[in-house]
């Protein structure tokens, strides 16, 4: 977009006066009329300058505007787009609605996408009609703990990871690359579905096929109706791997009943989940399990445009005594090359080197390749995004828009659904799908809910459930939750202290219930758009009248808080020979001669109540609040 530049004077002379028909003097900033040009678009960040560059206004102008919102920035201070969007629209002009929110908006409506899915996506709306290439299919193994996922990915690799790793389940996260003929096939080395799970809900969404590793002589295990849940959640295409086929009691049949009844039904079967036969010991399969990821990656039809800055997705991260911040990315989109200013998450750089998954040294790394980077200031996290940005400044300004935008959420959590959320959507049209996590004590009770459940009417919004099981409430279900926005519900179960401490720090809606109708009725309500939320009285402190001031009409209770706190504009019970004879509200509150918002126990105040001048030295004004919170959570 092009910008209204201010003309050229003399280091030393001074720059004329403004004058008040529009014109200048000499050329400065040209100012455009809104009428005459399109909507303005905004970045994520702008300084004050900038934002008048664009706008074609003097930056004063901009200061003006921004002061009149209780604002004082300088000329060199960054804003945010919501702020100069404010001003923009104050100076006449129409802002453009970001690249990436009407999509975002449609996701958000069909209830298809968690929030932090949909923002990464914004990253690849450019791809559509761009010059694109196939791309090798990216594959996360899943699967309970001893069928065999590291020996699996050991043999299809064939190294030696499997026979170092302790306890057969994998130590760390990676990813490295088979090839089969010409064709590449790059599997992420994760333990299990939690990393998988745990990435996608920080806005991950690298894998393209989940293959999942049954036992044929163990059978369909919990944590593999866990992984099941956990892809399906995602999207993503499932291929059944049968593993430990070479054992004399391993009995395929069971299994495929068994994977039947847990809602995959193989292609044997009617179904459109593959299934393959392996076993990693003799290696009988692997060649055809390969085949069949690749068949299903063509039926994607899975693209990449090699010739645009990156956009990858960190794997892994560490911190290297002798190198600094290391970090496994895995690039999904452009080339990556040594010498790129990089941002990641929170954190910034510039590429020093790359490395693939033998350690070579690379200089550069194209679509559906992982690579180890070095350069980073800070160690990142998994499943941050890495993008190339034009040059360091840029990175710097990112990242410190990130961070504040991050610290303005802080106090308002992350936005995860609330069954009371669902319902107000539910009523306003917006939200067509409700998900949820579902846990009971005991199978038998799982069946009877799950058969309450489906006679609720689900004419308007579906009701989805995510994944059902037997037991407490995991770090698992939260975080499937999480990446989900889903709402975890417990029947007669439990919920682990680290579950619970990830569902705080998650901002997970959790529920338990011990009567099955109370289960089923929320639901319903929530379904109908007619759950509301439970209004609780809190009682915040009290404090004794010592004596009565009269200023004119207006009567003062002179008090000395007891206990908790006092509150201007909260509610007040005026207890007097142990009964309560007035209810009211705290007008004022004076601490001497100032106006104060509350006052802490063991303070005097003046207290001031709205309608009731009958007071007395020894009555107790009691403080009370109210707040709206969610009905039967979990405490």
């Amino acid at each position: 977009m092009a910008r209204s530049r201010s003309g050229t004077r003399g280091r030393r002379g001074p720059r004329k006066p403004q004058r008040r028909d529009g014109g200048f003097a000499q050329a400065a900033v040209q100012v455009v009329d809104p009428r005459e040009r399109g909507p303005v678009e905004l970045p994520a960040t702008i300084t004050v300058k900038e934002l008048a560059d664009l706008l074609g206004v003097n930056p004063a102008d901009v200061i003006r505007e921004l002061i009149k919102s209780g604002i004082f920035a300088t000329i060199n201070q960054l804003i945010d787009r919501d702020t100069a969007s404010l001003v923009a629209g104050e100076l006449g002009y129409e802002v453009a609605e970001p690249l990436g929110v009407a999509a975002q908006a449609t996701a958000s409506e069909n209830g298809a996408e968690a929030p932090s899915e949909a923002a990464k996506e914004e990253l690849f709306v450019e791809e559509a009609g761009a010059e694109r290439v196939e791309r090798a299919p990216i594959v996360t193994v899943m699967g309970h703990v001893d069928h065999g996922k590291t020996s699996l990915l050991d043999a299809i690799r064939s190294t030696a990871v499997a026979a170092g790793e302790r306890g057969g389940i994998t130590q760390h996260i990676g990813a490295s690359e088979v090839t089969r003929g010409e064709r590449r096939v790059v599997f992420l080395d994760t333990p299990g579905h939690e990393a998988f799970t745990a990435m996608r809900a920080r806005g991950a969404r690298v894998t393209d096929v989940a293959v999942v590793v049954v036992a044929a002589d163990d059978g369909v295990m919990p944590q593999t109706l866990e992984a099941i849940s956990h892809a399906k959640a995602a999207k993503v295409p499932i291929i059944i791997a049968l593993n430990k086929i070479d054992k004399p009691d391993s009995n395929p049949d069971r299994v495929k009943t068994e994977l039947t009844e847990a809602g995959v039904v193989i292609e044997e079967y009617g179904g459109d989940t593959p299934l393959v036969p392996v076993s990693a010991k003799t290696r009988v399969g692997l060649e055809d399990l390969v085949d069949m990821v690749l068949l299903v990656a063509d039926l994607q039809e899975l693209k990449a445009n090699p010739k645009r800055p990156a956009i990858g997705t960190i794997v892994e991260a560490r911190m290297d005594k002798g190198r600094g911040p290391v970090a496994t990315a895995l690039v999904q989109t452009g080339t990556l090359r040594v010498g790129d200013v990089i941002v990641v998450g929170e954190t910034f750089g510039r590429v020093r080197a790359l490395e693939n998954d033998k350690g070579k040294r690379m200089q550069k790394a194209g679509p559906a390749t992982a690579a180890v980077v070095l350069g980073l200031s800070e160690v990142p996290e998994a499943g941050d995004v890495l993008r190339v940005v034009a040059d360091e400044k840029e990175a710097r300004t990112q990242v410190e828009a990130r961070r504040a935008q991050l610290a303005a959420k802080g106090g308002e959590g992350s936005g995860r659904a609330t069954l009371e959320d669902l319902y107000r959507q539910i009523q306003a049209g917006q939200a067509k799908e409700l998900r949820i996590v579902l846990k009971a004590d005991v199978s038998g009770s799982l069946g009877a809910i799950t058969h309450a459940l489906a006679q609720l009417p689900t004419d308007e919004v579906k009701l989805n459930v995510l994944h059902e099981g037997a037991g407490e409430i995991s770090d698992n279900d939260i975080l499937l939750a999480s990446a989900s926005n889903a709402i975890v519900v417990g029947f007669n179960t439990t919920i682990s202290d680290t579950a619970r401490r990830m569902a705080e720090n998650e901002k997970v809606d959790v529920r338990l219930y011990d009567i099955i109708y109370q289960l089923t009725d929320d639901i319903e309500k929530a379904l109908t758009g007619m759950l509301e939320p439970e209004t609780v009285e809190v009682v915040e402190g009290r404090a004794e009248v010592r004596k009565i001031i009269k200023v004119g009409r207006t009567v003062i209770a002179g008090s000395y808080v007891t206990d908790g706190r006092i509150v201007r504009n909260g509610g007040a019970r005026l207890w007097r020979g142990g009964k309560v004879i007035a209810t009211d509200k705290i007008e004022s509150l004076r601490r001497f001669k100032d106006d104060v918002r509350e006052v802490q126990t063991g303070f005097e105040c003046g207290i001031g109540l709205a309608s009731t001048s009958d007071l007395d030295e020894g009555d107790v004004i009691e403080c009370y609040t109210t707040k709206s919170v969610s009905r039967s959570a979990a405490s």
